[in-house]
């Protein structure tokens, strides 16, 4: 009888440690898929983050370009210009100057060229940046320019080659201007944006030219006024503003990739030379004279040191844009992440094998268990609600909007409706009225978003800027009935928001739709980022819509 229940007992011995080794099995597998799935979505979203980054730089460079273009466009067309080139380009050829007004007819090439002198330094002087704007007779022997007045009478292509060269782009170019690209001046050494147009008689003769070259320091100044890459980390407020960024040590970095040299980079020795990297300098080769925009990721390493770069494709001036940190910037979140859930499941482990043992003795200690295993739980839920939630708003964060746009089933039969709405000046408000004032700003757009648009999912994707998804089926509902609602809660936003003893804020927005007919990702942001800031403060019944 004795040995019957000794068998009994071993049996059951032997069924709870086997029950124990199935329930370690089971944690440990556990453990190795969350950590690799946060893991691995955490790291999708920082090379989201840096690409998305890297995306609005780049358009803030063609921007800037542009911009260059159309003033140089503005001052080729203006009357002092063309006057003072149609009349010197008459009197060498022997021609009459019947295209000229009579006013002007009767003035000597040096009174135009006194008037043509005046305007020619008052617009380059209002060009941020700029070291030279000058217009020239098509042999490039300077008339008139804005900053050097010893410049006045050169040639500036002396070599026939170089002069026949830059002739044929400018014809080649026709009415359009001429961008030379990234080059060091002739003249100081400097790093300038170097770009020509031709002036046309009314026979559609060239008849001269207009230049003008920008230092490469404005555009470098305008990319670090924004948020992120090439900071001024030992500035406190930048430190305290960007300290927790993965971007907070970043950098710019700009390639031609015709001739693999630097065109931006850090080390300003290196700029105009050779790209010695050997990844960047494949990169140059595989894109050389490209003519489609393309965007990607690059790894690379400098002294040790392993660099992550996200970069963009410029073709139309064989431009690759990166912007480029180290890796264990760009992970730390995931590396962080990663360590902190295989600590937290070892010490979940450990704890499940010795609260294991003591149960069997101790009700008491089993009690503390589940209190602890329910612990453990909420951990996990709050753990979740940081990852995918913001914090002072409830709504989703942007962690949430990258996973919805990878789940999401959006096509022309299945559109969907993306709204952002921007809240404007929204750092003055926090410098006027206080961070409190802010907050509660904050918390009411989500507030009335949730209210004006039940059931549908609102996201925080910035510090002051929300967007709220609608996806549609069958029709439903119609655009007209998304921007009435979009007019609705944009009427219960610019309701003033008093503050004790300040006044009140009367909020203002910047606010875009877009119906999406196309299979849907982050880029999106981006698009509505775009319309909000080309548009600016909103007005009611003419909120800006587009369809993709």
């Amino acid at each position: 009888m004795a040995k019957s229940k000794k068998k009994e007992k071993k049996k059951f011995k032997i069924s709870l440690n086997l029950v124990l080794l199935i329930q370690l099995a089971i944690m440990l597998a556990l453990t190795i898929f969350i950590t690799n799935t946060v893991s691995k979505r955490t790291k999708e979203n920082a090379e989201s983050h840096m690409a998305m980054t890297t995306e609005e730089r780049s358009q803030v460079v063609l921007n800037y370009i542009e911009l260059l273009e159309r003033q140089l466009s503005d001052y080729s067309r203006a009357r002092q210009v063309t006057d003072l080139m149609n009349k010197v380009y008459d009197e060498a050829n022997g021609q009459s100057s019947d295209e000229l007004t009579s006013d002007v007819k009767d003035m000597s090439v040096e009174e135009l060229t006194k008037i043509a002198q005046k305007f020619t330094q008052e617009f380059g002087g209002s060009i941020p940046s700029c070291e030279g704007l000058w217009m020239g007779t098509w042999d490039t022997i300077v008339l008139t320019h804005s900053h050097s007045q010893e410049s006045i009478g050169m040639q500036t292509r002396k070599d026939s080659a170089k002069l026949e060269e830059l002739q044929n782009q400018l014809l080649a170019k026709g009415t359009g201007v001429y961008n030379a690209g990234i080059i060091p001046s002739p003249a100081t050494g400097q790093q300038i944006v170097s770009m020509y147009k031709a002036i046309y008689n009314e026979n559609g003769k060239a008849i001269g030219l207009v230049g003008l070259g920008i230092r490469t320091d404005g555009l470098i100044a305008t990319l670090n006024d924004i948020s992120g890459a090439n900071k001024d980390m030992n500035n406190e407020k930048n430190k305290q503003k960007y300290g927790n960024s993965e971007l907070k040590d970043a950098n710019y970095l700009m390639l031609h990739s015709i001739d693999s040299t630097y065109l931006f980079v850090p080390d300003s020795e290196k700029i105009n030379k050779e790209v010695e990297v050997p990844e960047l300098k494949s990169l140059c080769e595989e894109y050389g004279n490209n003519n489609k925009e393309d965007e990607g990721l690059v790894t690379y390493k400098v002294n040790g040191n392993e660099y992550v770069s996200s970069y963009v494709y410029i073709p139309k001036y064989n431009w690759l844009f990166l912007v480029s940190a180290e890796q264990k910037d760009v992970y730390a979140l995931t590396n962080g992440m990663r360590m902190f859930l295989i600590v937290f499941s070892a010490i979940l482990v450990a704890l499940t094998v010795v609260f294991f043992f003591i149960n069997k003795r101790q009700e008491k200690i089993n009690q503390k268990l589940v209190s602890t295993i329910a612990k453990n739980s909420q951990t996990r839920q709050s753990l979740n609600t940081a990852m995918f939630k913001d914090v002072l708003t409830n709504a989703n964060n942007r962690v949430s909007f990258a996973m919805d746009m990878e789940n999401s089933d959006v096509s022309a039969q299945k559109p969907c409706y993306f709204m952002m709405f921007n809240i404007l000046g929204f750092s003055e408000i926090n410098t006027r009225f206080g961070n409190d004032a802010g907050d509660r700003l904050l918390v009411r757009t989500v507030e009335t978003l949730t209210e004006v648009f039940p059931g549908r999912n609102v996201y925080r994707t910035g510090s002051d800027e929300f967007v709220v998804m609608i996806p549609s089926e069958g029709g439903q509902p119609a655009p007209d009935q998304v921007m009435n609602d979009v007019n609705t809660a944009f009427r219960q936003l610019m309701v003033p928001e008093k503050i004790e003893n300040q006044g009140a804020i009367y909020p203002k927005y910047k606010i875009a739709v877009i119906r999406r007919s196309g299979p849907a990702d982050t880029s999106v942001v981006s698009a509505l980022k775009e319309m909000t800031n080309v548009r600016g403060e909103a007005t009611y019944g003419m909120i800006d819509y587009r369809e993709m």
